[in-house]
């Protein structure tokens, strides 16, 4: 009986193993082959093999060297700092509406809530007609003001995840504090906030990567203003019919490039990451 079980163990884990050895590899591939095709030396889009015969730094260096008609270095650092700016206001703007959501009692606290989960179900891509012409109103389209906006006004609605985390974090330590006469801003700047590293590094990484990854809002708000792209549409631009024969190289080359800080950030943060997904999700 106690081998049978064993055997059967043994063989339900070999399964599973070999299942998630299969999707890794299927889940690694593409990763690989934008790697060892962003160092390829042949020319042309495609090639008829898998693995380059040749290799060269070739298609790096042009990418920045090479500015006359994609400026990769300049998106990369409108990117950066859009990136930066939008991670501190949606990062303020989620804990703090989180943390009121979380510990205040008042009127029409159930129904702002209620409201801000609807609205947080619609797609963002809905409102960017609205957006381009409030923006227009402003005199802020096609400048990274506008990108800034667009990406931080509405972040207080993704309260949902960081609002679970704070209703695990006992309400008694708030209650001690006000009796040694400390006020809400007090105790959520320096108890609250302090306890609260997980969720901190969560809703920075989700806040970060936005700009990263975004596209079609740019190309809305930036037009032809190619000074002001980011690295998602500099790089989409690069596939297009005109220019992708003779940069789609560099194009892979890129993407290796976005992709290597978000990588080191999520593999250097990914413990609290976790921590604060699966803490987030046990109270609403």
């Amino acid at each position: 009986m106690i081998k049978s079980y064993k055997l059967s163990r043994t063989i339900s884990d070999i399964v599973i193993y070999v299942i998630l050895a299969v999707l890794g590899v299927i889940w690694v591939s593409p990763l690989v082959w934008l790697v060892l095709h962003s160092l390829r030396a042949e020319p042309g889009i495609t090639v008829p093999y898998v693995f380059p015969k040749h290799y060269t730094l070739d298609n790096y260096i042009q990418l920045f060297k090479d500015k006359s008609t994609f400026d990769y270095p300049r998106w990369f650092l409108n990117t950066f700092v859009i990136a930066v700016f939008s991670c501190i206001i949606s990062t303020l703007s989620i804990l703090m509406v989180s943390y009121t959501f979380s510990r205040l009692r008042f009127k029409s606290r159930k129904t702002f809530i209620n409201i801000g989960m609807v609205l947080g179900m619609f797609p963002g891509f809905m409102t960017m007609i609205a957006l381009y012409y409030l923006l227009k109103a402003m005199g802020l389209i096609k400048t990274l003001p506008a990108l800034i906006i667009c990406y931080s006004a509405g972040a207080g609605l993704g309260f949902a995840i960081s609002k679970g985390f704070f209703d695990t974090i006992p309400r008694a330590l708030d209650e001690a504090a006000t009796i040694d006469g400390a006020t809400r801003n007090q105790i959520f700047w320096k108890i609250i906030l302090p306890m609260s590293k997980p969720i901190l590094v969560y809703t920075i990484l989700t806040s970060f990567i936005g700009p990263w990854c975004d596209f079609i809002l740019v190309r809305i708000i930036m037009g032809d203003e190619k000074k002001n792209y980011t690295v998602a549409l500099g790089l989409q631009k690069m596939t297009e019919r005109e220019f992708i024969t003779n940069y789609f190289k560099q194009f892979l080359a890129g993407s290796v490039i976005v992709a290597i800080p978000i990588t080191i950030l999520f593999l250097k943060m990914q413990n609290y990451y976790v921590e604060g997904v699966t803490a987030g999700g046990v109270k609403g």
